[in-house]
């Protein structure tokens, strides 16, 4: 790609200062503000069925994967994202078997949950194909979950392959993008009624819960209108992940089995000296909110 002066192109907002390129992450869904990155070399720039993607070379944080000019994730921190989504809401059950991810077609989620010996299979269902194809082309150790025997894999509509699912997976996790685009039905009630339904009694649901330093609005209605569906415990957790927007995410934890706020297992030895991030105290730290944030979730 050439540039010339500054100038946007297909799934980047590019700057050139210099012989600097750099990337920044501007979006309506975060008004006023970005984060950019130093760009070394664009590695992968098209356009998949359903959205714009992008692959660079970073350099700070390494390789970077984007979803319509939205950073999904990068070399550096990867794991506090797909450590937590995986291990908050598997060690919170006491014997997970079957899981479902509704999105999360790099494999980062799938990768973590197969860590787990009780886990016999994992479904995932990813709207678009590219997504795994590129994940495995250029984040082989974020993709490497897909040559696991226990992983299978649908590329459809995440709304629909809940249709008719009952009574059928201790965890299901919604691994989306934000709420426009291809992913914008995973952020609605009805979308969330089918989750409950395809739950084993005592499953939990764990779902992208946007950033509280930006979305509290958004984060406030989702967490009223899942309290309606009627899940006995509805919690908003945050962990730390400093290259998506303002430094954090969150995740909506629900459950009929009451609070996923700490592990109700103990973490094998093993598997703790593989993680980088998760472990019990983080599990619990991650449920402790700012009183703002209680305050508008009702929680004060």
């Amino acid at each position: 790609i050439s540039h010339s002066g500054d100038r946007d192109f297909l799934t980047m907002n590019a700057t050139v200062q210099g012989d600097n390129k750099w990337w920044s992450e501007v979006s309506p869904m975060w008004p006023g503000q970005a984060q950019s990155l130093q760009v070394e070399e664009v590695l992968w720039e098209k356009r998949s069925d359903y959205q714009d993607v992008l692959v660079f070379q970073s350099k700070a944080w390494g390789k970077v994967f984007c979803l319509d000019g939205a950073l999904q994730l990068c070399d550096k921190d990867e794991f506090s994202y797909h450590e937590n989504m995986a291990h908050i809401p598997a060690f919170a059950h006491p014997n997970p078997k079957k899981v479902l991810i509704i999105g999360g077609g790099d494999g980062g989620v799938m990768r973590e949950l197969l860590r787990h010996e009780s886990i016999e299979r994992v479904d995932l269902c990813d709207i678009d194909k590219m997504v795994p194809e590129i994940s495995k082309k250029f984040f082989p150790q974020v993709s490497c979950s897909f040559e696991d025997a226990r992983a299978h894999v649908t590329i459809g509509d995440g709304f629909a392959f809940m249709e008719n699912k009952e009574n059928e997976y201790d965890i299901i996790i919604v691994d989306s993008s934000d709420p426009e685009g291809p992913a914008s039905t995973l952020f609605g009630k009805e979308f969330y009624e089918r989750c409950r339904k395809a739950l084993k009694p005592g499953g939990i649901l764990t779902t992208q819960g946007e950033n509280m330093w930006i979305h509290l609005k958004l984060i406030t209605e989702m967490f009223n209108f899942i309290k309606d569906i009627g899940f006995k415990s509805v919690e908003y957790c945050c962990i730390q992940t400093p290259s998506y927007p303002s430094g954090s995410i969150g995740f909506f934890m629900c459950s009929d089995a009451g609070p996923t706020c700490k592990p109700v297992r103990e973490i094998p030895e093993k598997l703790q000296a593989e993680l980088k991030y998760y472990n019990a105290g983080m599990h619990a730290a991650a449920f402790s909110l700012p009183q703002f944030v209680k305050k508008e979730l009702g929680q004060a």
